[in-house]
């Protein structure tokens, strides 16, 4: 039998990607629900698995992975029939690579000192560099569509969407229509309406 596959879940958080990411790959999956308002997440048993406290977590068998790359780089590769990751050897693997590092590298680091107003001395200390170079270069990536890397739809695409739909709720990024479409595009999918039912019906029976 395959080990067990269990995400460690929040309503209405990060963990929402990786609930539709599964729902895309088509997974089994068993779901451990928290909830965050309660401070669940902060429990010793959940301390057990993430020290952090911070979802999205995964448990396969005794594998535990943590942070949100992480779980989307071994759950595509987990279920490559999938085809939601390019393989070894694809053209695509690298850019499919890069662009997932670009997101925990560069892009939410960036994101989050735009909205605390914590600008970089020195763009060439800076990990990723500075806000509008960093931004543009994401823009030109996206513009050509419809997905992150043109015609193919990934893991990436989960990710990326989930994180400007989060944002957004806060303003935290332009109103770009390039954004928006990119947006709609991919909540607009069957895996990611699943998703959302699930979720919403999570936190409604949480705020019962």
């Amino acid at each position: 039998m395959a080990p067990q596959l269990t995400l460690y879940h929040c309503p209405h958080s990060r963990s929402t990607g990786v609930l539709t990411l599964l729902e895309e790959l088509h997974a089994p999956y068993e779901l451990h629900v928290m909830n965050m308002k309660k401070g669940e997440n902060r429990a010793a048993d959940y301390l057990a698995v993430n020290p952090m406290g911070k979802v999205p977590a995964i448990r396969h068998g005794d594998a535990v992975v943590t942070e949100q790359v992480a779980i989307y780089l071994y759950l595509a590769d987990l279920f490559p029939n999938a085809k939601l990751a390019p393989p070894l050897g694809d053209p695509q693997r690298g850019p499919y690579l890069r662009w997932m590092a670009f997101y925990g590298s560069c892009f939410e680091p960036a994101m989050l000192d735009q909205w605390m107003k914590n600008k970089p001395i020195d763009k060439t200390a800076c990990h990723y560099g500075d806000y509008d170079t960093m931004f543009n270069t994401l823009i030109a990536q996206l513009s050509p569509g419809p997905y992150l890397l043109g015609e193919q739809f990934t893991a990436l695409d989960v990710l990326w969407a989930t994180a400007f739909e989060w944002m957004g709720y806060f303003d935290l990024l332009p109103k770009l229509p390039v954004i928006e479409h990119y947006v709609a595009r991919v909540n607009g999918r069957p895996a990611a309406v699943a998703a959302r039912e699930k979720d919403a019906a999570i936190a409604a029976q949480q705020a019962a």
